[in-house]
């Protein structure tokens, strides 16, 4: 599935102050018709704003790619639904590329009964192999109270609902280290010009200025989106993300151009190229909020989620961390979305109460609360979030409506965008490690995207 979102250039300039205005302030201070029918009406243990079924006796495995925090505040959402509907949740975590771990699952027999998809192609793809099931009408329901036709839309193929977006994520940020901006008199930029200029005064203060989690390939595919969105703009990519132009456009050209401003500056990177390709997207956080006044690095650029990590320091986001919007490189900033979507494998009165749950604001509100977490939920107060920077970041997203890019690797096939080692990720690992050749990632791009978009 691809983004059908076509948002107006001034849309999406709008979208984007909105974030920047919100973020600068908080930095600064399925079924059938029987079973449709069978899944509504009683109310099992707990309130809440949606109407669940007793499922005494059901049991239903999750599988997700969530780990650590992600994956023990999810588990906490999953205890709800048990407690509101007598069911048994297992949670499953799986591997990258998480169409490949179902695919041996479902060939073994055994698929776990939902699954949280990160990747539009992935619903797409699963819907393609026969794997995923409609969602019912009740959580049809939600979606339709709850969502906005954007994200709705993400989740359909073909016109049918087969994805619920339990979680979003705002990919436009840079976290920093406010002890380290202090320290160097450094400033927040607004423009790209301004931010290699802020990272010229952080490494002039003695701290490395970022830190890229370059063995997690996905991390750069988000650097380069935000740069080519701000700078190609909103119509090339659709285009691009849709491969309807080729990867040795011109406009990406420009792109990694701008990205080697950075990436080819070796000691404005933690560890250089060579000990970013060996950061793990978690430790590209958190080694930039330990060391005291000599982090490894002052600022790391990723979304919403990376507070899940700083958590996991003694940083207080709000103060100790800030964040700003990722800066304009073009005329506008960018504001890039991704998000994980619940999908159906095995069609069951339990697993579609479960599709209801998550599209309901009583699941999102439970982990909204844990923090680190964002949902594209209208329901979700934004009072359930715990801090005034999460509570911005939430009332921004919904404030854009669907004036967004969704991630452009999670609209392409997992082949291309979406495997370890592979695709795009790997072309821009390598892209990392020697950044001066531009034309030759280029092509290897779009050899790439050639061959998965054709399969």
């Amino acid at each position: 599935m691809r983004s059908n979102l076509r948002t107006p250039r001034a849309a999406q300039a709008a979208a984007a102050a909105v974030i920047a205005g919100t973020l600068i302030l908080t930095a600064c201070g399925g079924g059938d018709k029987d079973k449709d029918k069978d899944s509504g009406g009683k109310e099992s243990g707990g309130s809440g704003s949606v109407s669940l079924p007793k499922l005494d006796g059901a049991s239903l495995e999750v599988a997700a790619v969530w780990t650590g925090s992600e994956q023990a505040n999810f588990k906490k959402v999953l205890a709800e639904f048990e407690k509101r509907t007598g069911a048994k949740v297992t949670f499953v975590p799986a591997q990258d590329p998480i169409i490949n771990f179902l695919g041996s699952k479902i060939a073994g027999g055994a698929p776990p009964d939902v699954a949280l998809l990160p990747q539009v192609g992935a619903i797409k793809q699963a819907v393609e192999k026969k794997w995923a099931k409609p969602v019912g009408s009740e959580a049809q329901a939600q979606l339709a109270k709850n969502y906005s036709q954007g994200w709705q839309d993400l989740g359909k193929v073909d016109g049918k609902q087969y994805g619920v977006y339990y979680k979003a994520a705002n990919k436009s940020l840079v976290w920093y280290n406010n002890k380290v901006f202090e320290n160097a008199g450094a400033g927040e930029p607004k423009t790209w010009k301004d931010f290699l200029a802020t990272a010229r005064t952080v490494y002039d203060s003695g701290v490395t200025p970022v830190s890229v989690g370059g063995a997690d390939g996905w991390t750069l595919t988000d650097w380069f989106e935000n740069v080519y969105l701000s700078q190609a703009g909103p119509e090339k990519y659709d285009q691009l993300a849709q491969h309807k132009i080729k990867w040795t456009d011109p406009s990406v050209k420009d792109a990694l151009t701008t990205l080697a401003e950075l990436w080819g500056n070796k000691d404005y990177i933690a560890g250089g190229p060579d000990g970013a390709l060996q950061t793990e997207f978690p430790a590209s956080v958190t080694q930039t909020f330990t060391g005291g006044d000599q982090p490894k690095a002052g600022m790391v650029f990723e979304g919403d989620f990376a507070q899940v990590n700083i958590a996991e320091t003694k940083a207080k986001v709000g103060t100790d961390a800030k964040v700003f919007p990722f800066p304009a490189v073009g005329e506008k900033a960018p504001v890039v979305s991704g998000g994980d979507a619940a999908v159906i494998l095995k069609d069951s009165k339990a697993a579609q109460a479960l599709a209801t749950f998550l599209a309901s604001p009583d699941a999102a509100t439970v982990q909204a609360k844990l923090g680190g977490y964002l949902s594209p939920n209208k329901g979700v107060a934004p009072s359930a979030y715990p801090n005034a920077v999460q509570q911005k970041m939430a009332e921004a997203l919904i404030a854009a409506g669907d004036d967004f890019r969704f991630d452009m690797s999670d609209q392409a096939p997992q082949a291309f965008g979406g495997t370890p080692g592979k695709g795009e990720w790997k072309a821009l690992q390598d892209f990392l490690k020697n950044p001066k050749n531009v034309a030759g990632t280029q092509a290897k791009l779009e050899a790439d995207a050639t061959a998965a978009y054709k399969g």
